[in-house]
């Protein structure tokens, strides 16, 4: 994670832009990269995850929203400023159900800090995409934290629930606008992925192929291929 990151204020001014998209989206668009998804489903989806993340960070089961269908701006906003109103009020350190073991160290409201403030990011990304947009306003510090929590928290949960198997042809990832990298897999890499931090974040939560993304890979290319193979993401 990257310290320097105030992920509260993150999560606060994406979650405003995307509620300020809200109303121009037409909510039968279809989502880029999100398989059947349309504008209302991806609404709706994040704003269920904010009311579920808020209750997870108070070790409590959310109350069910029903089906809907919702307004959604004013749906999205409520849940929104749930999960915000949650994260400000808990201790950061204070233990909550998590991604991660009941055990682990990680396992506090912190954690939903950052996991709210990339799930928010990368739907905005959606949102735009469905919209026609991009989102370009976004430091490259932010797409790294993305790419790291991709590589250090979310596909290794996919690993140990037995979603995906484990990277065997490991390759190291170098946002070239961030100065960080990553090594995915365990071992002696046999390939360097070089981009931007947000082409490699989109890449990694399967928005972008390596090719649209523009990735220049040194060494064996299929490896990237093997790695991003499966469900590495949720």
């Amino acid at each position: 994670m990257d310290d320097g990151l105030d992920h509260l204020a993150l999560l606060s001014r994406f979650q405003g832009a995307f509620l300020a998209l809200v109303p121009d989206a037409d909510p039968r668009a279809p989502v880029p990269a999100c398989g059947r998804w349309r504008v209302r489903n991806l609404v709706e989806h994040l704003g269920r995850i904010h009311h579920w993340a808020a209750a997870q960070a108070r070790r409590r089961h959310e109350t069910p929203l029903g089906r809907g269908p919702f307004d959604l701006a004013p749906f999205y906003a409520e849940h929104a400023a749930e999960l915000r109103a949650t994260l400000a009020e808990l201790d950061p350190d204070a233990r909550a159900w998590t991604l991660l073991e009941p055990d682990d160290p990680g396992s506090t409201v912190r954690f939903w800090h950052r996991r709210q403030t990339h799930e928010t990011l990368v739907h905005l990304h959606d949102l735009h995409a469905a919209c026609g947009r991009a989102v370009d306003d976004v430091a490259p510090a932010v797409w790294a934290d993305t790419v790291d929590e991709v590589v250090t928290v979310m596909q290794p949960r996919q690993v140990r629930l037995d979603r995906v198997g484990p990277v065997e042809r490991p390759v190291t990832l170098q946002a070239t606008d961030a100065g960080r990298s990553w090594t995915f897999g365990a071992g002696d890499t046999v390939a360097t992925v070089r981009a931007p931090a947000r082409e490699l974040a989109l890449v990694l939560w399967g928005r972008r192929t390596p090719e649209e993304a523009g990735v220049v890979v040194e060494g064996d290319p299929a490896a990237l291929t093997r790695a991003l193979d499966g469900r590495i993401t949720p």
